[in-house]
């Protein structure tokens, strides 16, 4: 069993797979969507998808609108939005919309696996808490 699973949604398609393979090394499962309408296919495609590692700016769809989409249709999904071209407001309005953070690129690599990891345990334990609390009315 993986340690986290993840979706890494970037349009940059060299940055995804070594991604994808950087994380596999510290035992996690890392889908991978180079577009906002891509990732939320893959997220009913796979749901067992916890972390959600989200590019700001993408052509189409950017990720605060993605990131709209993800927290309407997949709520208990938690998204980290990593960009190169961060800005406060865009920042503030990310929190705002519901990401569990705001990373900057170039990123450091322990720095986003902790995150991940971080966001992954916070995702099982509000399904454990939504389980514990739903239809026991004893």
């Amino acid at each position: 069993m993986s340690d986290a699973s993840l979706l890494i949604v970037d349009d940059e398609p060299g940055f995804v797979e070594t991604m994808r393979k950087r994380l596999a090394k510290r035992n996690m499962t890392a889908h991978t969507a180079q577009s906002g309408d891509e990732a939320l296919r893959r997220l009913r495609e796979f749901p067992e998808i916890e972390v959600i590692v989200l590019d700001v700016k993408m052509p189409g769809k950017d990720g605060l609108a993605v990131l709209q989409e993800i927290k309407q249709a997949f709520p208990l999904v938690e998204v980290i939005m990593l960009t190169g071209h961060a800005t406060v407001p865009s920042a503030l309005e990310g929190i705002q919309l519901g990401a569990y953070d705001y990373l900057m690129k170039p990123c450091s690599f322990d720095v986003l696996t902790e995150k991940i990891n971080e966001a992954a345990a916070l995702k099982r334990r509000r399904e454990t808490e939504a389980v514990g609390t739903g239809g026991d009315t004893a």
